[in-house]
């Protein structure tokens, strides 16, 4: 295991070497900003794109995107195989300048004790003055704004992401969409949405922000890129909290995510750790939503879907015949190019497995909410065959159906099964309702799968 030190550096006056916590760290040393004074590795392209549409952040959001930009250096390509001990946890620090370190050390425990949760990871965070030569890292506009937008929207290119911005356009919210993407894969399924939802909607003006936040494989020497991505949901909040604290007032990030994932119980012991993302987990918003007041930001995450299952938001939905016609043009995987080195060069294309976690929750929703599931799978026909428990292709059925068969057999077990991904003290009043997501979306899986054999192979 190495212990790793990635170093923000702003311009080329920002170069005094820095206390580390440890003598044997390996420091990886990032420049963001571009000769131009311009922020690099695609945080500059969202300030450009809110410059256009004369809408200006703080300074402490475009610091809190800042701070989001390197994570996802350090998480995206600081290798848990080879840097940690377990395989999995590692041990990094985050050198960021900020316009005011005062009050980012007098949070830097709450952001240490999010990042943790976040990523399984143990974090560090050091704060530093910017160089005071440096001038305003937001882009003031010289012109109103040219749109009205009364809040955000979270907008990955997955099908409840489209059902909330479909829900959110047609209660007259009338939202900026916020993308992130680093593959081309997220890219033009979010483009797709996009453009669906403008073709759909010609009366309402539908802003776009996307950015493409990553940065090179080889920018941390000795260490292989990361593709857990454990942090990114840090990154695409910090976004969404930069864009509608540009707007201006008290503003709501909608972050539209069914209960099940969001609470993301582990259906077997061995996801508890590695394979349980805590990406909308309601612990982890709370500390965000945390995060955001302690910096003065008057923006407040929500989800309205966390009592729902994917079935119930597409049941719901305020358009259902145009979700019926574009949920195909949707992206739930967690690894569509999984087959990219497929013999059949059919099943090469990029696309929605239909066997994952994601995938089977996906199916299982369309169904329920739409009726009939004209999506294109790598794997369509889940009762064609018995499928291989030892590999992808039934590995996720058989947690799925094991989780299903507790349930059955305790059904009580649900009050203390929603508690094992991460505490829910934030919420007290709605633990019955987790529990009966929680209830509902495993039957509703259980209904899609039903019949379905497999057995290791």
């Amino acid at each position: 295991m190495r212990h790793h030190s990635i170093v923000c550096r702003l311009g080329k006056n920002d170069t005094a070497p820095l206390p580390v916590s440890r003598p044997e760290t390996q420091v990886t040393e990032l420049q963001l900003l571009e000769n131009d004074c311009r922020l690099g590795f695609g945080l500059g392209q969202v300030l450009d794109q809110l410059h256009e549409l004369g809408l200006t952040p703080s300074e402490r959001a475009v610091d809190l995107a800042l701070l989001a930009t390197v994570l996802t250096a350090a998480d995206t390509r600081v290798s848990r195989t080879t840097e940690s001990q377990d395989a999995w946890t590692r041990e990094i620090d985050l050198h960021v300048p900020v316009l005011e370190p005062k009050t980012w050390e007098g949070l830097a425990s709450l952001i240490q004790l999010t990042l943790n949760f976040l990523t399984g990871d143990k974090w560090g965070l050091h704060f530093r003055p910017r160089d005071a030569s440096l001038p305003s890292l937001a882009l003031s506009s010289e012109h109103p704004p040219t749109v009205n937008p009364k809040c955000v929207c979270l907008f990955s290119g997955g099908l409840d992401s489209f059902i909330g911005a479909i829900d959110l356009i047609a209660a007259g919210k009338n939202p900026i969409l916020v993308s992130h993407y680093w593959d081309g894969i997220s890219s033009k399924y979010q483009k797709q949405c996009s453009s669906a939802l403008k073709k759909r909607f010609q009366k309402v003006e539908i802003s776009h922000i996307r950015a493409r936040v990553g940065f090179p494989n080889e920018i941390v020497e000795n260490s292989m890129a990361e593709n857990t991505l454990r942090g990114r949901s840090f990154l695409f909040f910090a976004l969404a909290a930069l864009v509608a604290d540009s707007i201006g007032g008290d503003k709501i990030v909608h972050v539209p995510e069914n209960g099940l994932i969001s609470l993301n119980v582990p259906l077997d012991p061995l996801r508890l750790g590695a394979l349980s993302t805590r990406t909308t987990h309601p612990y982890y918003m709370a500390r965000f939503d945390e995060l955001l007041c302690g910096l003065g930001i008057s923006v407040h995450l929500y989800n309205g879907y966390r009592h729902q299952t994917k079935g119930a938001m597409a049941k719901g939905c305020a358009d259902p015949a145009f979700l019926r016609q574009e949920a195909k043009n949707t992206i739930s995987c967690s690894s569509p190019a999984k087959n990219r080195f497929a013999k059949d060069e059919t099943q090469r294309q990029p696309k929605n497995c239909g066997h994952c976690v994601p995938c089977l929750i996906r199916r299982a929703a369309i169904l329920e909410g739409i009726g009939v599931d004209d999506t294109e799978y790598q794997l369509h026909d889940l009762r064609g065959q018995v499928l291989n428990t030892n590999k992808a292709e039934g590995e996720h059925i058989r947690s799925f159906q094991l989780a299903i068969s507790r349930l059955i057999n305790k059904p009580s077990q649900a009050k203390l099964d929603i508690h094992r991904p991460g505490p829910l003290y934030d919420y007290p009043n709605d633990l019955a309702a987790y529990e009966a997501v929680y209830t509902e979306g495993l039957r509703e899986v259980g209904r899609l799968i039903s019949g379905i054999k497999v057995k290791p192979l």
